[in-house]
């Protein structure tokens, strides 16, 4: 299982975008989740809109890769989960994932992949 060391300096992270990318939530992880982000390795931050997605094997949520601006292909033995509601650091990687709900694609922090629409059918991605 995920866990997250709470101590630490206090980082400012800019979250101006959120409101703007996630339009809706109608369902989300009750009390949310901790990220596994053993293997994420672009950035400090995670912005809201991220695409999330869960180790089929552990049931462990993680943020999909990233690399030259682009979400990586899904990993085997992983599924899409949802969508992360709102920044996080990859520090303190506590996430409120939405399952289902209105995302702004086109304030996505990265493309959404084709197979992420395909697979999360109660999101919708709409280009705002």
């Amino acid at each position: 299982m995920s866990q997250v060391n709470l101590d630490g300096t206090p980082k400012e992270i800019s979250t101006d975008n959120d409101s703007i990318v996630i339009k809706e939530v109608l369902i989300d992880i009750p009390g949310g989740k901790s990220l596994d982000v053993s293997g994420y390795t672009p950035t400090d931050v995670i912005k809201a809109g991220h695409i999330i997605i869960e180790e089929t094997a552990t049931g462990e949520l993680k943020p999909l890769n990233v690399t030259d601006d682009e979400y990586v292909s899904l990993p085997s033995l992983h599924t899409y989960k949802g969508v992360l509601i709102a920044t996080v650091l990859k520090s303190k990687p506590l996430a409120s994932v939405m399952l289902s709900g209105d995302v702004n694609e086109a304030a996505s922090p990265y493309p959404v992949p084709s197979g992420a629409k395909t697979a999360l059918t109660h999101i919708l991605f709409t280009q705002d």
